[in-house]
């Protein structure tokens, strides 16, 4: 069923419309209104291959009316032609198709828009449960480093109450993300929500509004609704314009510093309620007497959680690296050359392959930089080959006394230690693994699975065998019997 008439049938469900009468005017059966209204999680599932043939130019599109869109803020004279949109075309595209259908597809476009220039009006008063939405840059220092975030604001117009979180990325799982947790900060979501043209949430092309896939699930799961503001008016969600400045400017100033950004989500928190303390309406009550209105206009929060995830197919290298948005993530040398499903998430990604069978899980990384990988991938492929160690970008991971230990040991020494600690991690994680494996070493003893295992999750626990006040002579009993040997 198109994602258009579920939101309709949440939607209208949340208003309290009776479901036979949803089920009259969207000509549906009350079965099939029933299920979509009570489903619980509308979170995106690994999409489906979905092939069919398309005309020539509509790939093009989007592009073309980008182009028409940028165009309104240029000189007359400079703007596109048809003509040299489709010699663009041709150029920079590859398009194969004819001159005519772009040359109608502009005159469409420009007499479409020249219908509606005059429609549309300036709200002055907003009704409670209405949100805005809206992003801003800053900088800030974090764990040391100086970063360019996004800062996205939701305001209540209403109450004038205010709500900010900061990130890394406008992309749609983190704007998502992001919007899940103010929604959960306030208690409620919102019945409208405006944004603006923004292309990670949807965009008013022609009049026409497309909504992202992840952004109109989203949506749904919170059976809300969606409005678009006509493209470079900003005063149509002045609420929430003020509020990006007006945040910026009493909690970001001077620039943060600080360790995480989620200490820096933390401050803003404390810092917009002491501001919505403080604040009044538009009609000059205090805004948390205002807010109890906003607050009951709202819907209920649903009980499951969204998973703000963007699925993709990508094609490994020779390496196991996959690159989603121009940064690249080892899978493991052990899946080069393979189609992987990745779910890209606001702080996470996750490689799939084999019908769900999870390969890795792996930090989210932006901007420009080396392949995030998880050394533990790589493990398998060492066991495999274990005279590669010796060049392997593992050993920049490992504590230097283990390097070492490992260097010196034949082909079969250093497949067994390597096995300890990829068996020993699993449930202890990758760094306590090769402490543990290290500790047995400095005890002149080659590692072996039984001993690193129980080390490494004393270490990971916290133990006496963290602080290094272990004495390894109680792990001796693992050791007898041939199931190993002094070096």
């Amino acid at each position: 069923m198109p994602l258009d008439v579920r939101n309709d049938i949440r939607s209208m469900d949340a208003e309290g419309v009776p479901r036979a009468e949803i089920a009259r005017r969207l000509r549906l059966s009350r079965n099939t209104v029933a299920r979509y209204a009570d489903m619980e999680d509308m979170s995106p599932e690994p999409p489906m291959p979905a092939h069919r043939a398309r005309p020539a130019i509509d790939p093009h599109i989007g592009w073309i009316d980008d182009l028409l869109e940028v165009d309104l803020g240029a000189p007359r004279k400079q703007r596109h032609t048809a003509k040299r949109i489709y010699d663009r075309l041709v150029e920079e595209r590859g398009y194969k198709g004819s001159y005519s259908s772009v040359q109608r597809h502009v005159r469409r476009w420009r007499l479409d828009r020249a219908a509606g220039a005059g429609d549309g009006y300036l709200e002055l008063e907003w009704a409670p449960g209405t949100a805005q939405a809206d992003y801003g840059n800053f900088e800030a220092v974090v764990g040391g480093e100086r970063l360019r975030l996004k800062l996205l604001v939701v305001c209540l117009p209403h109450s004038n109450a205010r709500y900010a979180v900061a990130g890394m990325s406008q992309r749609s799982e983190c704007m998502c993300a992001s919007l899940a947790e103010i929604f959960g900060w306030i208690g409620r979501a919102p019945c409208e929500l405006v944004l603006d043209n923004a292309t990670e949430a949807g965009r008013r092309v022609r009049g026409e509004v497309t909504e992202s896939h992840l952004f109109s699930l989203f949506r749904a799961h919170y059976r809300m609704g969606s409005r678009y503001c006509n493209p470079y008016s900003g005063n149509e969600k002045g609420s929430v314009e003020n509020a990006v400045g007006f945040i910026r400017r009493n909690l970001l100033v001077p620039v943060p510093k600080v360790g995480s950004i989620g200490e820096l989500n933390a401050l803003l928190r404390d810092g917009c309620d002491r501001l919505n303390a403080a604040s009044r309406a538009r009609d000059g009550r205090p805004t948390p007497q205002a807010l109890a209105e906003d607050l009951a206009a709202m819907l209920a929060l649903p009980s499951a959680p969204f998973d703000a995830v963007r699925w993709i197919k990508c094609r490994s290298d020779k390496r196991g690296v996959v690159t989603v948005d121009g940064r690249g993530y080892l899978a493991g040398p052990s899946w080069h050359s393979r189609e992987l499903l990745v779910g890209v998430r606001a702080s996470t990604v996750e490689i799939l392959a084999d019908r769900g069978r999870r390969v890795a899980v792996l930090p989210r990384a932006f901007g420009d930089g080396p392949a995030v990988r998880d050394p533990l991938s790589l493990v398998p492929a060492l066991i495999a080959r274990p005279r590669a160690f010796g060049e392997s970008v593992i050993r920049r991971d490992m504590p230097e006394g283990l390097v070492r230990a490992i260097d010196s040991l034949d082909a079969a020494g250093r497949r067994r230690v390597l096995r300890s600690i990829g068996r020993a991690a699993g449930p202890s994680g990758f760094e306590a693994a090769c402490a543990a494996a290290l500790r047995v070493v400095e005890g002149g003893r080659v590692p072996d699975d039984a001993t690193v295992d129980v080390l490494a999750r004393r270490m990971a626990a916290g133990g006496p065998a963290a602080s290094g006040g272990a004495d390894l002579s109680v792990y001796d009993g693992f050791l007898k019997g041939g199931g190993a040997h002094a070096c």
